[in-house]
């Protein structure tokens, strides 16, 4: 593990720490009320989506979706709905807040349920995950407060400058 990446999961289980679940998430504590260069945050500072009246997501909920389905959907379901191997993340998302969420993802889980042992691995090393935590916190938000439905969102916002110059830097190109 490189040190930026070592430096990454020590502030995200710190962040972890601080904040472990969240009373139920919904529309209205989802509300983006500040816009970053095309990047919403909630009232919390948390990110999150914006779906204009059109139908229209924001790019970041839109490469979330690409993300997961990418990355997560071989064991999480079409559109965080769960599968009989992993859990429902539109359902975990209700109730599980931003950092713990950077957490499981860069450093994985384990879980012991009913005799049954559940393993999340850690996607800390894979840049095509770590680098795009946001976009998928944020298109499993959406799901998870019922502001988008299942499938491909049919229209989106462009690509902001700032979602390409960060996935440059992350990505090292």
């Amino acid at each position: 593990m490189t040190a930026r990446n070592s430096g990454m999961v020590v502030a995200l289980i710190f962040l972890a720490i601080s904040g472990m679940a969240r009373a139920e998430d919904d529309q209205q504590k989802a509300a983006a009320v500040k816009d970053d260069n095309g990047k919403y945050f909630d009232a919390q500072g948390n990110p999150t989506f914006k779906i204009q009246e059109d139908g229209s997501v924001d790019w970041y909920t839109f490469s979330g979706y690409r993300r997961y389905h990418s990355d997560c959907h071989v064991c999480h379901g079409p559109d965080g709905v769960g599968s009989s191997y992993a859990p429902a993340l539109a359902d975990s998302l209700k109730t599980l807040d931003y950092a713990t969420f950077l957490s499981i993802v860069a450093q994985g889980r384990k879980n012991m349920a009913g005799g049954n042992q559940n393993v999340m691995p850690a996607f800390g090393d894979n840049k095509n995950v770590y680098c795009y935590l946001d976009d998928l916190y944020i298109y499993l938000r959406a799901r998870a407060v019922d502001a988008i439905p299942r499938g491909r969102p049919p229209k989106r916002a462009e690509k902001p400058q700032s979602a390409k110059d960060y996935e440059a830097s992350c990505m090292g190109g």
